[in-house]
């Protein structure tokens, strides 16, 4: 059984939204990241993953985006304590609100970083730095569309 988890991919003014991580989180405290969570059951639904990153953004920063989220990429990967994880990366289009550690237990710091500051930063694992350059290659080639 897989945990599915989505993250959003945020871009405005020519800089990501990525958190430091809390180090309270079970996997991958302290390092860079883009802002998501888990899905919860709902039953029979529709859009489940595009309204969990939506729900994710305003619950752990306090931002809107708009509804409108189109796909990345997914991957998968093992926690340390053996939870099979599938994880959906959307890039997302901000629409209001200002950006703060709105869920201190999950977020220890906020950012609005350009490309090369990512790739560049200490704590910015590979994952995350895949991730930022899956969404920017998208969201290149969807601006010369």
């Amino acid at each position: 059984m897989f945990i599915v988890n989505v993250e959003g991919a945020v871009y405005r003014d020519g800089q990501w939204l990525v958190i430091t991580r809390s180090m309270k989180e079970e996997h991958a405290g302290g390092t860079l990241s883009l802002v998501g969570g888990k899905v919860d059951e709902e039953g029979h639904s529709q859009e489940i993953l595009e309204r969990t990153v939506r729900r994710e953004l305003f619950e752990e920063v306090g931002i809107r985006v708009k509804d409108e989220a189109a796909f990345v990429y997914s991957s998968s990967f093992v926690t340390d304590d053996g939870s099979h994880v599938i994880n959906v990366v959307f890039l997302c289009e901000y629409e209001e609100g200002t950006a703060y550690c709105k869920s201190p237990d999950e977020v220890e710091a906020v950012h609005w970083l350009d490309y090369e500051a990512i790739m560049n930063h200490s704590q910015a694992p590979p994952w995350t730095k895949e991730s930022i350059r899956r969404a920017a290659l998208m969201k290149e080639n969807s601006c010369s569309s």
